[in-house]
């Protein structure tokens, strides 16, 4: 085909792009004959201009130059275009410059170059001659020579251009150690005033990261932007590497301190894990009322934050929640208890064998039913199974001790009601029943501390006495970490700090007390608590680190850095000294706890290069399937020799948790979030055993309480795996990924898994465990650790969640074996989905509401709306995954920034009621 029929043949779309280009090309240089009358006339006297600098006459300098900086300030052309001035005087550049070296006089001399500034635009490091760089940042290279104030003069895209160029000058400075140019800072500093004129919050941000002073920022912001300028502070931190990530938040925070905005600054002060700064929050306000709103939003996260106010402290310590949560039920008409049938509906359930199987009473079936009686009712105070039928006595052993704890969670938050109803329990003679009581009274104080703390006092008792029963000291101990998690109480950490390190009792209870330390001191990095686990390690016998029991110990190191990356390495310099396969195994866990909710890409990419190493068994079996020549095979049979001598199964597992640590580092990036899922399938069809029994908790891990269904439909498509431990990880993690939405799809799904899995009793029983998840609260709660508006991740959500994943990697050794009460370790990550209004009295109050998904409008124009295809609702209400509230009428002033929780509301002054 000849090029002329090529060129008819092309679309009209791709002749207009080329036809531009072309022009944009000619766009700098239009010969003579085109130019039109005016377009000559002005070049004809920019020409003159020119002309006047060149001769000697001084006095016609200043004139000339206030013209051409005239022409060019009231030139006007499209955004790609290059406005018609510059255009014309590109051609006299260089004879510019020489005019510039020619004159003596330092004030003409800085007019002229910021006359060169502009027109150094058109240039670019491809304009250089011969490859030599003529022409290399030539705006930046004048306005330094030129007039530093008045940039505001030369508009926007100049600015844009100019920062373009600091930012390219800084990063070579660096690279040849080049001192830093306080010009260049001078100048950078009056640009971004500029920026923040004129709505271009973004620019100014980036331009300061360039030049790693973002520090800075807080002198320019005012009432009008900061606003603008702090939400995108904070939306780039999953995006930046440490330390930039701190910096930005540390920025952020000083500016909303500024402008007193003292919940948006909390909730920093809180992602930054700074007491200080938490302190400082308080201290900036008088207002009783607003410090119990601050109260409300640590009570929130488990905090342990003490302050001299009574009533401000009762808010941290969520002594009202329970209140709070009765009248969100009773609001909503949920007090009824439900029974497990309700959940189950077995006479929807397909297969006629799972109708007769589910009416034939086993003690693992009604084990089933007593979790599903407390997820359902938990935090209600009432149920009509475990005290009416005596459902106890239904159960066997440690079915007994998981029942009976049942109804603690039935009177989640009311440790009141809760000690009373399990008090009774106390006195009988098995010792599961009354282990049980004790594990129930910890499971009904969980989040809430007074000044009392009668559970502790009941607790220690038990565990500082002649106790010897393991059932009862490990309940005890469970409960602790349970009940008292986020706390750092010294007095729970007097209690169990011994147990570790003891040596002659049983590695189970150890391990336990490790676990339960985690919990309650958990991202704090405990010197004390580390170095005696790290020291219980080294000391006990090698053949008891390759118990199932380890895991805990390992995992209460782990949590104790949890989102402490930058104080993690001196515990990984310590595991090095263990000489145990272990190793490995303990430094992915506090690895990936460390990185916790980073989204670290570097750390996700090391994990994954983790995951594709071949276990040294699965690469035996393929050397035994070739049979190739014989020189390979001897070499593989040293290979062989060489692995037995050196490692055990337990240094496998390291795989395992290294799936879970993708998940919880990803989570805390939305776009890491979606890439994870994706590697998740990839694992999945690639990884060995170990691998695959690890992902569908991992997918359960990262999607918590947010039913996505593409999430949910994987799972069910991976419970019906060959490998049934997979089936049972994929089925709890369908109970996670939905917990407390009451997801139709999901329970449909679960429903159809009973009826296959009829037969099977484990899997029956994850099947029904998960059912109940899924009504958790009659589907007012969420497991998620994400909250205030998803900005704020809760380490003691995230630590609970986790520490029931790690149990499920070996489902039959714990949770399907004697141990089902360390499914409770999810207790302190449920918390009520709802918005409670509040007057200044802290009663309830009703207003309107309305309800939507939650917009991004970082960096959009104006003020945008940040709620879609809202409902309007009168208060309380539920709150959705994703879901963002915003009151209907400025009647009330909300005294948080995020609508979610309990709320303060104070009435308007300025309110006036419309007719």
């Amino acid at each position: 085909m000849s090029p002329k029929e090529k060129e008819t043949l092309k679309l009209p779309k791709e002749k207009d792009v080329e036809q531009k280009e072309s022009n944009s090309k000619k766009n700098i240089e239009l010969p003579e004959d085109e130019l039109s009358e005016e377009d000559a006339a002005l070049k004809g006297e920019l020409e003159m201009l020119v002309e006047r600098l060149q001769e000697d006459k001084i006095e016609l300098y200043q004139p000339s130059i206030d013209s051409l900086k005239k022409f060019i300030k009231e030139s006007t052309s499209s955004m790609t275009a290059v406005p018609k001035p510059l255009k014309f005087l590109r051609s006299h550049y260089d004879a510019l410059i020489s005019v510039y070296d020619k004159w003596e006089d330092k004030t003409l001399k800085a007019e002229l170059a910021d006359v060169l500034s502009m027109i150094g635009m058109t240039y670019n490091e491809s304009d250089n001659k011969d490859g030599v760089e003529t022409y290399k940042r030539e705006s930046l290279k004048w306005r330094l020579l030129g007039n530093l104030k008045s940039l505001n003069e030369w508009g926007h895209e100049y600015l844009r251009h100019l920062s373009l160029e600091i930012g390219e000058q800084y990063q070579e400075d660096l690279e040849f150690s080049k001192e830093k140019d306080e010009k260049l800072f001078s100048l950078a500093l009056e640009i971004v005033p500029e920026f923040l004129k004129h709505n271009a919050e973004t620019e100014a941000v980036d331009l300061l990261l360039e030049l790693e002073s973002i520090d800075k920022l807080p002198q320019f912001v005012d009432k009008d932007t900061f606003e603008r300028v702090c939400l995108y502070l904070v939306s780039c931190v999953p995006l930046l590497a440490p330390p930039d990530d701190l910096s930005f938040l540390n920025t952020a925070f000083s500016i909303y301190l500024l402008q007193n905005q003292l919940t948006n600054a909390l909730s920093l002060a809180i992602r930054l894990d700074d007491e200080e700064l938490i302190r400082n929050v308080f201290e900036a306000t008088d207002d009783e009322i607003v410090q119990q709103q601050l109260g409300f939003i640590l009570g929130r996260q488990n905090s342990c934050f003490k302050i001299d106010n009574e009533k401000v402290q009762q808010c941290i310590s969520n002594v009202k929640i329970s209140e709070y949560f009765k009248y969100l039920t009773k609001e909503l008409n949920l007090l009824t208890p439900k029974v497990p049938e309700d959940i189950y509906r077995s006479h929807l359930e397909s297969s006629p064998t799972s109708i007769m199987n589910s009416s034939m009473e086993s003690a693992h079936q009604n084990l089933a039913s007593a979790f599903v009686n407390s997820f359902v009712n938990a935090g209600y105070g009432s149920e009509k199974v475990v005290q009416e039928d005596q459902w106890i006595y239904k159960t066997k052993g440690t079915g007994m001790l998981s029942t009976t704890a049942s109804l603690g969670l039935i009177n989640l938050w009311d440790n009141t009601e809760g000690l009373q109803k399990l008090d009774e329990y106390l006195y009988n003679e098995q010792s599961e029943i009354k282990a049980g009581a004790l594990l129930g009274m910890a499971l009904s104080s969980t989040s809430v501390h007074d000044e009392v703390e009668s559970a502790l006092l009941i607790l220690q008792d038990y565990l500082s006495g002649t106790e010897k029963n393991v059932s009862i000291i490990t309940s005890v101990i469970t409960g602790l970490g349970i009940s008292f998690a986020g706390s750092e109480d010294e007095t729970v950490l007097n209690l169990l700090l011994p147990l570790i390190s003891d040596t002659d009792i049983s590695l189970e209870v150890s391990s336990l007390a490790a676990l339960a330390l985690g919990h309650v001191f958990v991202g704090t990095c405990n010197g004390d608590i580390s170095s005696t686990i790290l020291q219980t390690l080294l000391e006990r016998e090698s053949s008891e680190l390759t118990s199932k029991w380890i895991r805990f110990m390992s995992l209460g190191l782990g949590l104790l850095y949890m989102s402490k990356y930058d104080q993690a390495d001196d515990v990984l310099e310590t595991i090095e000294a263990i000489e145990h396969p272990i190793v490995k195994t303990l430094k992915v866990i506090v690895t990936v706890c460390s990185y916790a909710g980073t989204g670290n890409v570097l750390q996700i990419q090391a994990l994954l290069q983790m995951c594709t190493v071949k276990p040294h068994q699965d690469e035996a079996e393929e050397d035994e399937e070739k049979d190739g020549e014989k020189g390979k095979e001897s070499e593989n049979d040293k290979d062989k020799e060489d692995i037995d001598n050196t490692t055990t199964p337990e240094n496998e597992s390291y795989q395992a948790y290294a799936v879970l640590g993708l998940a919880l580092i990803a989570m805390g990036e939305e776009i890491g979030q979606e890439m994870s899922l994706r590697h998740f399938g990839h694992l999945m069809h690639y990884g060995n055993s170990m691998i695959r029994r690890a992902v569908p908790l991992a997918m359960g891990l990262v999607s918590s309480s947010n039913p996505q269904m593409k999430v949910f439909d994987t799972l069910s498509r991976y419970s019906h795996d060959q490998d049934l431990d997979v089936a049972i990880n994929s089925i709890f993690s369908m109970g996670l990924v939905g917990a407390g939405t009451n997801n139709a799809r999901l329970a449909q799904l679960l429903r159809q898994l009973a009826s296959y899995y009829s037969k099977d009793r484990d899997s029956l029983f994850i099947v029904r465990i998960a059912q109940g998840l899924v009504s958790l609260g009659k589907g007012t709660m969420t497991i998620s650790p994400f909250n205030t508006d998803r900005a704020i991740l809760s380490k003691v959500s995230l630590a609970s969640i986790l520490t029931v994943a790690v149990t499920l990697l070996d489902p039959k050794s714990f949770i399907l074996d004697n141990n089902s009460a360390l499914l409770y370790y999810l207790a302190p990550s449920i918390k009520p989905r709802m918005l409670v209004t509040v007057d200044e009295e802290l009663n309830p109050i009703k207003v309107n509401v309305r309800v939507g998904q939650a917009v991004d409008v970082v960096g959009q124009a104006g003020r945008p709306k940040t709620i879609t295809g809202w409902v309007t609702h009168s208060t309380p209400v539920l709150l959705g995954h994703g879901e963002r509230a915003e009151l209907e009428t400025d009647e009330y002033l909300s005294l948080a920034t995020a609508l979610e929780g309990i709320v303060i509301l104070r009435k308007n002054p300025d309110f006036v009621e419309e007719d």
